[in-house]
């Protein structure tokens, strides 16, 4: 069996979270920009885009949030491992792999969801 750095496991999780801090960072401002453009008079077609990307947005950081929170308490558990025995059990390889995949699922549904309403904004002015 391949040793599996626990280290780079961990440098990872910190990676994932960074990168879905910067995720919710940005959604937070687009919730306003998005409020911005709803001051505005609108078509009733954009109204329901409007409305959409606020439930969107809503979703979204709340899958943010639990996923950042899943990855924390993965990452403990990782140093908890590498404190004790210093190995990686399957479990945890497995939980991580797990982890990656949803991670890579919110990322792909977060820039679709990012480039949406980018188009909705420019076809708003």
């Amino acid at each position: 069996m391949v040793q599996t750095d626990i280290s780079q496991l961990s440098r990872e999780c910190n990676s994932w979270r960074e990168t879905l801090r910067s995720y919710r960072d940005q959604f937070n401002h687009s919730q306003k920009r998005l409020q911005q453009a709803a001051n505005h008079p609108l078509p009733a077609d954009a109204l329901q885009n409007v409305e959409h990307y606020q439930n969107q947005f809503h979703i979204q950081l709340i899958n943010i949030h639990d996923l950042k929170q899943a990855i924390k308490s993965h990452d403990r558990k990782l140093n908890f491992e590498l404190a004790g025995n210093g190995h990686v059990s399957e479990e945890t390889l497995t939980e991580h792999e797990h982890l990656y995949n949803e991670y890579i699922s919110l990322e792909q549904t977060l820039q679709e969801l990012s480039s949406g309403f980018n188009n909705f904004l420019a076809q708003s002015n």
